[in-house]
């Protein structure tokens, strides 16, 4: 029964993937993607203290220091894969993650993932942070194409590379699971938010680990 609900979860986030990916693909206009799709008003799933470990990893933020999972320790973590150079999703879902722990939790710590090695210079991820209004305990985590790859295969994160070229120039466009996992203190997976999701949805899986 472990292995079913393993299995399935693990359909549940490729087919997120490729729903965002086709979305992406074939939408007419950037500017009212949010806007366009329903939003989820709960957690995809929730698992009790102790179910569930959260897969450790060891990456860097923009400043080249750090960042591992098992450092952070002893607060409520979340961990979410973000795309720099996004403009659409992936800065909704930031905002409305850190609305969530200004609500419910400001003690808890946010870590975003890369999902695109294109743009993880310190600038663009500096960019970022002022643009997005992060909480102060936020951390992106960075590395190498395999260091990466490693971690979005741990927590069952699709990445889709497209690359195009026009006038002799090459850009490629990232389409990922936007996923975010609430861990908790103890180092256990909580909750699976799955985009798009409402910040109060974040919140309340929020205050279930605090009242746990």
């Amino acid at each position: 029964m472990a292995r079913l609900r393993l299995a399935l979860l693990a359909l549940v986030l490729i087919l997120a993937a490729l729903a965002a990916a086709l979305y992406v693909a074939l939408r007419p206009d950037r500017s009212s993607a949010t806007a366009a799709i329903p939003v989820d008003s709960a957690a995809a799933a929730t698992w009790p203290a102790g179910a569930r470990r959260a897969p450790v990893f060891a990456l860097r933020d923009e400043d080249g220091k750090p960042v591992a999972l098992r450092a952070l320790r002893g607060a409520t973590t979340i961990v979410t894969f973000v795309d720099p150079l996004c403009r659409d999703f992936c800065p909704t879902e930031v905002r409305r993650l850190g609305d969530a722990v200004r609500r419910a939790d400001p003690s808890a710590a946010i870590v975003a993932v890369s999902t695109n090695v294109y743009g993880n210079d310190r600038a663009a991820l500096k960019q970022d942070e002022r643009k997005w209004n992060v909480v102060p305990r936020w951390h992106w985590a960075v590395g190498s194409r395999l260091e990466l790859e490693r971690v979005w295969h741990q927590y069952g994160v699709q990445v889709i590379e497209t690359k195009k070229t026009v006038a002799g120039v090459t850009t490629h466009e990232i389409s990922h699971t936007l996923a975010a996992y609430v861990v908790g203190p103890d180092g256990s997976e909580r909750a699976l938010l799955l985009w798009p999701f409402t910040a109060r949805a974040a919140a309340d899986a929020l205050r279930a680990v605090t009242a746990s």
